[in-house]
């Protein structure tokens, strides 16, 4: 049995707080059970429990939410002012580097065209259904693809002389459904040998042979190693579950009872799936391209690791499909992140909605249980969803499933509880719990800047936004100061993280130095063997990282800069389209996107060494496709490429062909599992001319 740490100072404030108030008052002991305790339950009396307060251990988590919502109020005050009233950044209009009779793309000192442009006349400045200032707001990079500028560039390489590059693919609308098909053949009757002296068959109810469902046998050491590398690996990135709570209830009752046909049964199986996916960052790729082995590592193309153990769940989940419990959340959640795993996109975002679906069910129907004993449990798999849902919807153009609505009422989890000492040491050394708070925050951030910008700036931007809260901006044309406020606020909630959560620019990145050996025997292998955590180099064997630290940095640190890169990105359609009318601000935020879009950490070494355990890469894909013909244009374009070379910075070359390296590489590798990953691929080998 695992051993649990509980803090002193949590023990005491748990045993001085949790009894109701009636009990409090006749000073007695009380059961704490929930929602009446026997003694109120004897008495036939009302029975009330204080809300909690937080101890110096939940400060954290606190703090970030009252930051979160100060941030939150300047955006909502955003466009709001009066004409006369001065924005966040007081600084005088600068005169255009353009005349308004200034032919299109010159040179702002000569007024001569400049050379070295390799793109016909420039295509007619799309005409906006309302002024935007010259700006656009596109989320998605299907929409940024289909820029007058862009699209051009895409029929100027297919038209050339019939290659075996062939012609640019049709844009993609949504999610792209994935090449391979998953086996659906499961664990075998005869179970997994093993030498352990403890062997555990598990039986399914007596209607098994009328389904067909072939009982899997595992013995109680193959159970533990997967759940363990669930929880020291994919439970870091995504915490859904407790691992105290999964060791304590599901697993002996699956020890108890056997694998039945529903949630609980199907929600082991897939953390002993997942278990399996964690446990291939020490296993073989499946590729090589150039003796540079694949970041896809574990099983193959068709059969990806932990599928007969998914499938064994697969059979069991239709029982569960209705039950609205706190499990069947769960469990829809972590198919969706199976089928991420797998690079299959429609089946997760499927999951992930029907994961959505069933937490509003839960929460709406069984409010309860946001004041019983699992309250963290269901924070933690909301916001989840919420991110996973954010991230289809705005990229993908997917519809919300009405979860962002319940925000207010949910507050953020604060990982209460006892602690096992496996979580214990993750956290000090780690620091997860703050992770995922700062990813939620930065979710909500998010979507603000996303209805600011597409309330402004884009092409609908007199209509609505769906399923986001309205923002009430100025009908005047728009400006790069709304950009630049945006901008103010993301770096607010950088520099309002936890000092062990903030990262400078401009130099390496570092990771925490293990002075002493925080890991003891958990993990074998040397631990924190780099001082630097992310490097363009992808020839050089990477540092090795327990429990996906360097993945969950990375997340954390690409998520702004993407966020970065997307608030100024109408600065770019400016540039492109509409060039003589580009005042010193707009050059400015261009240069601000094309420097936030250099090497995202996801995309470099040791993250990009493990593709199966990033979240949603068809996500990233697809946006670093959308960095790539940015870059691209930067170097062809005469207005990005004067930006580029002046206001860029001298290293920005540099880091832009380590870029162009490193993006081109993950698409080139996950287009062997990944959809949208192939079609950005064939995109992106025709603009950089690649023949394989």
């Amino acid at each position: 049995m695992l051993s649990i740490r509980v803090f002193h100072c949590r023990s005491k404030w748990l045993t001085n707080t949790q009894a109701c108030e009636t009990c409090r008052n006749r000073k007695q002991r009380c059961d704490e059970q929930r929602p009446k305790c026997g003694t109120c339950q004897r008495f036939k009396l009302e029975c009330r429990y204080r809300e909690p307060q937080p101890t110096k251990k939940d400060k954290t988590l606190v703090e970030i939410l009252d930051r979160l919502k100060t941030v939150e109020s300047k955006i909502d005050n955003l466009g709001q002012r009066e004409n006369t009233t001065p924005p966040l950044f007081t600084t005088p209009q600068p005169p255009a580097v353009y005349s308004t009779n200034t032919p299109l793309l010159v040179d702002p000192d000569s007024h001569d065209p400049l050379p070295g442009t390799s793109l016909p006349n420039h295509p007619t400045s799309p005409t906006p259904n309302r002024d935007t200032g010259g700006y656009r707001y596109d989320s998605s990079v299907s929409k940024m693809s289909e820029w007058p500028v862009v699209r051009q560039m895409f029929e100027s390489l297919g038209q050339k002389a019939p290659s075996a590059l062939g012609e640019i693919p049709a844009l993609p609308r949504g999610l792209r459904a994935s090449n391979v098909t998953l086996p659906s053949d499961g664990l075998q009757p005869v179970g997994i040998p093993s030498n352990s002296t403890l062997q555990i068959p598990l039986h399914l109810s007596g209607s098994t042979s009328a389904l067909n469902l072939s009982p899997p046998s595992l013995d109680w050491e193959t159970m533990q190693r997967l759940s363990k590398a669930y929880f020291d690996v994919i439970n870091m990135l995504h915490p859904v579950l407790d691992r105290q709570w999964f060791n304590s209830n599901v697993l002996s009752s699956i020890i108890n009872n056997g694998f039945q046909e529903g949630a609980l049964s199907s929600l082991v199986l897939l953390v002993f799936a997942l278990g399996e996916v964690a446990l291939t960052t020490s296993e073989v790729p499946i590729s090589a391209y150039k003796q540079r082995p694949s970041g896809i590592k574990g099983g193959t193309i068709d059969r990806p690791p932990g599928l007969a153990l998914f499938n064994e769940a697969r059979k069991r989940m239709g029982f569960a499909m209705s039950e609205v419990s706190l499990e069947n959340v769960q469990m829809l959640a972590l198919a969706s992140l199976y089928y991420s795993s797998c690079g299959q996109a429609l089946e997760c975002w499927r999951m992930n909605v029907y994961a959505s679906l069933a937490c509003q069910g839960l929460i709406t129907s069984k409010p309860d249980e946001l004041h019983g004993p699992r309250t963290d449990l269901v924070k933690r798999v909301f916001w989840h969803c919420s991110i996973m849902e954010t991230c289809f919807h705005m990229e993908f153009g997917l519809p919300l499933t009405g979860l962002e609505k319940l925000e207010e009422t949910i507050g953020l989890p604060d990982f209460s509880g006892p602690m096992t000492d496996e979580d214990y040491i993750v956290n000090q050394q780690t620091h997860f719990h703050e992770h995922f708070a700062s990813q939620i925050v930065l979710r909500r951030l998010s979507a603000n800047f996303h209805s600011v910008l597409n309330k402004t700036f884009g092409t609908d931007a007199s209509l609505p936004v769906a399923g986001f809260a309205p923002f009430n901006i100025s009908s005047s044309p728009g400006t790069a100061a709304v950009m630049k406020q945006l901008d103010a606020q993301l770096d607010q909630w950088r520099s309002m993280l936890p000092s062990h959560l903030r990262w400078q620019d401009n130099q390496d990145v570092a990771f925490a130095d293990p002075s002493h050996n925080a890991f003891g025997d958990v993990y074998t292998e040397e631990s924190l063997q780099s001082n630097y955590m992310f490097t363009p180099d992808l020839d050089t064997p990477p540092a090795t990282y327990p429990f996906a630290a360097d993945i969950q940095t990375a997340l954390l640190r690409t998520r702004y800069s993407y966020n970065k890169y997307v608030i100024h990105r109408p600065c770019i359609f400016k540039a492109l389209h509409h060039p003589e009318s580009m005042t010193r601000e707009d050059a400015e935020g261009a240069a601000e996107c094309l420097k936030a879009s250099v090497k995202w950490p996801i995309a470099l070494s040791p993250p990009c060494t493990n593709k199966r355990l990033v979240p949603i890469a068809f996500f990233w894909s697809q946006n670093l496709l959308g960095v790539l013909i940015l870059l691209h244009l930067s170097q062809q374009h005469p207005m990005l490429g004067r930006i580029r070379s002046s206001l860029c910075g001298q290293r920005f070359d540099v880091e832009a062909s380590q870029t162009v390296t490193v993006y081109l590489d993950w698409l080139r590798d996950m287009k062997k599992i990944d959809s949208t990953a192939n079609w950005c691929w064939n995109i992106a080998r025709l603009v950089y001319q690649l023949d394989d």
